[in-house]
């Protein structure tokens, strides 16, 4: 057996060779929490390339490999016993990065798939450098190929692949734009592995075993505190027992490594990983020839900013009520990126350089920029490297608070200015943007920004997000919107546009109440509101396209008082941003499924005018062939740029997976509205959305109505009879096979979901549909497919895909594969016919049956 460190480009390129995944191995199963790591550690690799800095380089794991039974001399085989999922997966980003160049630099493309994915003079299997189990070769070859018509919706593969794809082009936004070339050698020339090469003979299991067989490990903190007392041979115990037992009993070992590797920041290291905080310490040390004395010193150090860190993760403990405001709604955010620059402030306060309103004003800088890059969705994937700058950047020549200010305000930080951010609160759909709580804060803040005299105490009150226009209009309210229409828009269009925007959305503990009633309904409701803003709305006459419009200026208005703008001159971020993100989500588009000019322009805040013209201008757009008028049909005006394939569009679309009606048109099933869109960027892993709050079971108080009761007086509202008893006997057939029906606690209170597991909500337990009211037209079932996917043992997609060629099996029920990442929904009424009751039932007892098995293996 050997073992050497190699470099991933070392280890593939070179002579033809083939890397064999066995049988017996596992499929390909790495998801988006992995993924995102790994390009994490990539775009870290290809900034220090990129900088000149001399820096370790990653490692990435280990590769066990062993010689093929068909090895032969000419053409080396290898069997890979572990690191098959390192390896396919590096093989996938090397394809995308292949195909995003192949447009405008088909020889670098050629050149990429020459050194590290084929064996250019071999055919059938040996033309692949890897060659994957026999369950993946297929989806695997085929991107390996870049064979479109053979990839499959929802695959492991084609999910990490597309994956790679979207962060491809998100890394051309202007905002941080990486070199691709940087990042294809920062994969295979940054990225290191151990190589253990097994001879013949060799117990290559064994070898596997011992490898993974690693312990429990020392964190980053315990390595520096054995290193720092064991050069304290005469201080230690004054040390410990005066400094490091207070710095224990007052922070958790995770937290004090945080303090640790945040003192290195502070210290001027603006590039240090955490990761890498014991070997940079110490490091320092060496480097300085530290004495006792210096190691005594750096923990006192450290003894005094945890005061300042405690406040930080504990505000209630600051003691200016201004800062104190600042640290709750910072932590609120969960803005622990911000940590460096927030210890800066404290300690500067602490010198003497500041005071506690020049602090404050510092702070409401470092939130304004936080806010405002939400709001208009500038990528939040170099904030680490922003503010951990901080320390080292900041101007000396004027006051702390200027200084940070004008740190920030710089071009390259993308601190959107007032014109864009009135441009975006307009227009831009804000329900999709940041995370479920964020966007609730920001409603919070505007909410205070009235000054009520009787103010409302948010960390009491159950409130969620309420589209005032509903999110699925009745017919009433689409008529409504009718009138609104112009310029060629039509009352869905207008609704698309607008639903998400700002302009129609507010905080209510009544979501469950005003669902999707008519708006004069509504304004009954709302009059009795203790929030200024919902007095507000109810004040107004009618509610179409003008009225949210309205509402929208005035809100840009108080934001742009409440966060304040960077300095004139600088920091506006580029409109190109807008379009690398229809590009990004294009990339992502799953086979068979299509979307409109009106679902792309509504998903990123602009008109489908607007994203015709850019698409039939911009060369190299991934899938923007895959874009149609709202009836399923080619726009007369499409043309192929100069730089694309050509052809007849219509089989190009049928290659990709796209049905047609008999009227022409692409099938409407297989369309990806602007809510689509928006979740084929949302990870799996992250938090849940607004309104999937902890799901409990239904508790029974006494001459109060409960949660089942209020959702089936909501579906009765706009159901038949026949459909409210269909899904009373449905509930009833899962609680038979050992389900429980849960209800959103404190938000969306009205969906009811089948859940099996424990109450608390996402990851405690596990349901295959929600159940909603319609609210005018016609209760739905959704069948959340991308939370499943994050859900043993549902992250395995065949039996995914299971679920749903058996809900396709219903009558009136037909789901595309392209949806299987998504959370398609069918109507409730269908649940009428006694075919599709008994078919459903089988479906959901198959569900329990797989969940159990998984449960007791």
């Amino acid at each position: 057996m050997q073992a050497k460190e190699t470099l991933f480009a070392d280890l593939v390129q070179g002579r033809a060779q083939q890397f064999q995944v066995p049988l017996y191995q596992r499929t390909y199963s790495w998801k988006e929490k992995q993924l995102a790591q790994l390009w994490s550690d990539i775009l870290e690799q290809a900034e220090l390339l990129g900088s000149g800095e001399k820096a370790s380089t990653h490692f990435l794991g280990s590769v066990v490999l062993a010689p093929s039974p068909q090895n032969e001399a000419i053409f080396p085989r290898w069997l890979v016993v572990d690191g098959q999922q390192r390896l396919t997966t590096l093989c996938l980003a090397l394809a995308a990065i292949r195909d995003h160049v192949a447009d405008v630099q088909p020889d670098e493309a050629e050149r990429i798939d020459e050194e590290y994915l084929i064996n250019k003079r071999k055919s059938g299997n040996d033309h692949y450098r890897l060659l994957p189990t026999q369950a993946d070769r297929r989806q695997f070859a085929a991107h390996i190929r870049g064979a479109h018509a053979e990839r499959a919706a929802g695959d492991s593969v084609a999910t990490a692949y597309r994956f790679f794809r979207r962060k491809l082009i998100e890394a051309g936004d202007p905002a941080d734009p990486q070199d691709v070339f940087r990042i294809e050698q920062a994969i295979t020339s940054r990225l290191t592995l151990v190589a253990v090469t097994a001879e013949r003979g060799d117990n290559v299991h064994r070898i596997f075993e011992s490898l993974n067989n690693t312990g429990l490990k020392l964190s980053q903190a315990d390595l520096l505190r054995n290193y720092l007392f064991m050069r304290l041979p005469t201080r230690g115990e004054h040390v410990y027992e005066t400094y490091w037992l207070p710095l224990q009993d007052s922070l958790s070992n995770d937290e004090l490594e945080q303090l640790m590797w945040l003192q290195l920041v502070l210290d001027g290291d603006d590039r240090v990983r955490r990761q890498d905080l014991y070997a940079a310490q110490q490091q320092r040390f060496e480097r300085a020839e530290a004495s006792e004395a210096k190691i005594e010193a750096y923990i006192k150090e450290l003894h005094r900013r945890c005061a300042h860190f405690r406040r930080l993760i504990h505000p209630e403990e600051e003691p200016d009520a201004s800062v104190r405001a600042h640290l709750h709604r910072l932590d609120a955010w969960q803005a622990a990126v911000t940590y460096p620059a927030l210890m800066l402030l404290l300690d500067r306060q602490e010198r003497g350089e500041l005071d506690a309103s020049d602090t404050a004003r510092a702070m409401s800088y470092i939130e304004s920029f936080l806010v405002r890059r939400m709001i208009c969705r500038v990528p939040t994937n170099n904030l680490n490297r922003i503010f951990q700058s901080v320390p080292a950047q900041l101007p000396l020549d004027v006051p702390v608070a200027d200084g940070l200010q004008q740190l920030l305000s710089a071009d390259n930080r993308f601190w959107p200015d007032d014109d864009e951010l009135r441009e975006k609160i307009r227009a831009a759909p804000f329900y999709h943007y940041g995370r479920w709580h964020q966007r609730k804060l920001v409603l919070q803040r505007l909410e205070e920004s009235y000054d009520h005299p009787e103010p409302v105490d948010f960390a009491v009150a159950q409130l969620t997000i309420e589209h005032v226009m509903p999110q699925s209009p009745s017919d009433e309210w689409m008529r409504t919107l009718g009138k609104d229409a112009a310029d060629g828009e039509n009352a869905e269009d207008l609704h698309s546009r607008l639903q998400h925007t700002l302009g129609n959305l507010t905080l209510t503990a009544v979501n469950s109440e005003l669902s999707n009633r008519p708006f004069e309904r509504k304004q009954d409701l709302l009059k009795g509101s203790h929030l200024e803003m919902n007095r507000r709305i109810a004040a107004t006459e009618y509610w179409g396209a003008q009225e949210i419009l309205a509402r929208a200026y005035e809100l840009a208005d108080r934001a742009a008082r409440l966060w304040p703008a960077p300095l004139r001159g600088v920091g506006r971020a580029e409109r190109s941003r807008d379009w690398h993100l229809a590009h990004q989500v294009l990339a992502t588009l799953p086979h068979g499924t299509w979307t409109s000019y009106g679902d792309l322009a509504a998903f990123i805040g602009s008109s489908a005018q607007a994203v015709g013209t850019h698409l039939a201008n911009t060369p190299g757009v991934v899938n923007a062939y895959r874009v149609l008028n709202a009836d399923g049909k080619v726009s007369a005006g499409f043309r192929w740029t100069p730089q694309d394939p050509g052809g007849d569009v219509r089989a190009r679309l049928s290659t990709d997976g796209i049905r047609f009606t008999a009227t022409g048109a692409a099938d409407p099933a297989q369309r990806l509205t602007s809510n689509d869109l928006a979740l084929l960027l949302t990870s799996t892993n992250s938090e849940q959305a607004d309104g999937e709050d902890t799901i409990q079971r239904t508790a029974e108080v006494h001459g109060e109505e409960t949660r089942t009761e209020r959702f089936f007086r909501q579906l009765a509202a706009d159901d038949t009879p026949q459909t409210v008893a269909s899904v009373r006997a449905l509930f009833a057939q899962w609680e038979q096979l050992g389900g429980w029906i849960g209800h959103g606690a404190g938000h969306v209170t009205t969906s009811a979901f089948l859940m099996l597991g424990d109450a608390g909500g996402p990851g405690h337990g596990i349901w295959p549909l929600a159940l909603c009211p319609g609210g005018g037209r016609g209760g739905t079932a959704e069948v959340v497919f991308q939370h499943l996917a994050a859900r043993e043992p549902f992250t395995d997609r065949t039996l995914r895909a299971e679920l749903l060629t058996r809900l396709n099996e219903l009558e009136g029920v037909d789901i595309p594969e392209g949806k299987l990442e998504l959370r398609p929904s069918f109507r409730l009424s269908l649940l009428e016919k006694d075919h599709n009751r008994e078919l459903l039932s089988g479906t959901l007892a198959w569900f329990r049956d797989r969940w159990d098995s998984w449960r007791t293996s």
